[in-house]
């Protein structure tokens, strides 16, 4: 399978094939597969880290264990970063043994692989916040999506409006963000009172945590929806892959990679 490509990938070809390394044919070869690999049952889009900033991220729900790691057998050999969300354990059993370098985060139910080779520099400036432990795993869900795309993240975790105090007691830490991530569920208020506080884009997140009147999440995401702070952006219900995403992206925006790279 031909390599996907991402910008240094692309500017590296190019330099090649101006330095005479590389022939023209043998350059369009290594680009033949742009942008889509056809799998059979999945198209794997090798044009999307150029596109987007990084490559195809898999979602394992609805999918077979089966489909999902022959998926994995086709693209690992670009040595891209992978994601697998809402991945179960007995996935990850078998994933292991096509790529042995992936790790299963348990809470996050997702997999990654770091891209080989030296680590690159990574961004600081996401702060992920939830107002309860029940909101964890989403919020880990976003903080695996951020971290394989190159961020830190700042956990502050179960600082919710029942006991607003503790989230006051943070007030340092928010304020040290570019962007804070807030996962919540039940009535879904804390990212009103976060946004409130900070000079910052906040993104919200409503879960499904919450009794009958909360309709799975409904509630919380109307709430957040319908939130008088300023600049909150609210994603859907549990989707704590759409946050990490997103939130990624701005930072990438507040710190360029080659300034990243500069500091270090």
């Amino acid at each position: 399978m031909p390599p996907a490509m991402d910008p240094a990938d692309i500017r590296a070809l190019l330099g090649a094939v101006r330095a005479g390394r590389m022939s023209v044919p043998q350059a369009m070869e290594k680009l033949r597969s742009l942008p889509i690999e056809n799998l059979g049952d999945a198209r794997y889009d090798t044009h999307r880290a150029l596109r987007r900033g990084f490559p195809e991220v898999i979602l394992a729900r609805g999918k077979t264990d089966e489909q999902v790691v022959r998926i994995l057998r086709r693209i690992a050999p670009a040595r891209h970063p992978i994601l697998v969300t809402h991945a179960p354990e007995s996935l990850y059993t078998q994933a292991v043994e096509v790529v042995p370098t992936a790790r299963y985060h348990p809470e996050a139910r997702a997999i990654t692989v770091e891209r080989p080779g030296r680590r690159p520099p990574r961004r600081k400036g996401i702060a992920l916040v939830t107002a309860g432990t029940s909101d964890v795993p989403v919020a880990e869900e976003a903080a695996v999506t951020a971290e394989i795309m190159g961020n830190d993240v700042e956990r502050i975790y179960d600082v919710g409006v029942a006991g607003i105090h503790r989230l006051f007691l943070e007030g340092a830490r928010l304020r040290a963000a570019k962007v804070i991530i807030v996962v919540a569920g039940m009535e879904g208020a804390l990212p009103s009172v976060v946004g409130g506080l900070v000079s910052v884009p906040v993104i919200a997140v409503p879960t499904s945590t919450g009794y009958g009147a909360s309709f799975g999440g409904l509630a919380a995401l109307l709430g957040m929806l319908n939130s008088c702070a300023s600049g909150l952006t609210v994603v859907n219900i549990d989707n704590g892959f759409g946050a990490g995403y997103a939130a990624s992206q701005i930072l990438a925006l507040a710190i360029p990679a080659r300034r990243t790279a500069a500091r270090r």
